[in-house]
């Protein structure tokens, strides 16, 4: 192996290099995952005693080395039961990381269908919903404007909280990769007032206020009429009803919508090229009509 350089005796290579990089990363990966917690005092112990641990080794201290692999196991343990809560939510932001989202549709498909029943008897029940989905952007300041969940979506948890009687029902509710990330979310409200010449209310203008200001959909259940609509990019999506709810959902969270407005539009544009066409043969006929009638007329004058 090619040495780099050396520190004292110590020879460093390519491969020690890389090695030391992967730890420290590694490393600065568990502490922001622990830093706002108790825990992050034990962080700091045991990075000290793997820096002694190194250092038996360097300076070749049999007798605290044996001590510190000695107490190796006892450390794994303890590690694994101090740190447990932090254990599950470095597995947890693994999990909801891209490189696993091929292998997370099928769970994409039991949330639209838990968010699609939940609505659907919120709607009728005329109980008031604001259920924002996150997507590309980062809608971290508005999710700490709410009170941390972290909670597993079901169909019960979401009708609970929107309960009146709830003291969570107020604001919204955000869910991103399957998870409730908060609930009594503040929303910034639109500064449109009516739409289609309806006037919005708080619940229609906060999801519209948010999906003009990022990537994200929002679905809104009124309070006074129990009807269900869906904002996104600062308008609301037509003809959205509880029988295509689950659809519309699926069309528009599974990353295909691009691909069904290109359909649409396509379309669109042979409807409108038929509708020209036809426009272009009546006109046509009707020049030809007009010729004949006047050709008719001129000669029914000629003497």
């Amino acid at each position: 192996m090619i040495e780099l350089f050396r520190i004292w005796f110590i020879s460093v290579t390519l491969v020690d290099v890389i090695d030391i990089t992967i730890v420290a990363c590694i490393l600065y990966f568990l502490y922001q995952t622990v830093k706002n917690t108790v825990a992050v005092q034990i962080f700091y112990a045991i990075i000290v005693i793997l820096g002694v641990y190194f250092l038996t080794e360097v300076f070749h201290l049999r007798l605290l080395n044996l001590i510190l692999r000695t107490l190796g196991g006892i450390w794994l343990l303890a590690f694994i039961v101090l740190f447990s809560q932090e254990i599950r939510r470095v597995l947890l932001l693994i999990v909801r990381s891209p490189i696993f989202s091929i292998f997370t549709r099928s769970q994409m498909n039991e949330t639209i269908d838990e968010i699609t029943r939940a609505a659907i008897e919120m709607s009728e029940k005329h109980t008031g919903a604001l259920i924002v989905f996150a997507r590309s952007t980062n809608i971290k300041m508005t999710i700490e404007t709410g009170i941390p969940l972290q909670a597993r979506l079901s169909k019960e948890l979401l009708v609970s909280i929107f309960n009146p009687k709830s003291p969570l029902h107020d604001g919204a509710v955000v869910i991103q990769n399957g998870i409730i990330e908060a609930a009594r979310c503040i929303l910034p409200l639109s500064l449109t007032t009516r739409f289609q010449g309806k006037h919005l209310g708080t619940r229609h203008r906060a999801a519209m206020g948010i999906s003009e200001q990022a990537d994200v959909l929002v679905l809104v259940i009124s309070e006074e009429t129990g009807k269900i609509a869906l904002a996104e990019e600062g308008t609301f999506i037509p003809g959205v009803t509880p029988h295509n709810l689950y659809s519309v959902l699926a069309e528009r969270l599974s990353g295909t919508r691009f691909k069904t407005q290109e359909k649409e539009l396509t379309i669109l544009v042979e409807e409108l090229r038929s509708a020209n066409l036809h426009r272009t043969q009546a006109t046509n006929s009707a020049s030809a009509s007009d010729q004949e009638y006047r050709s008719g007329k001129k000669r029914d004058i000629l003497p």
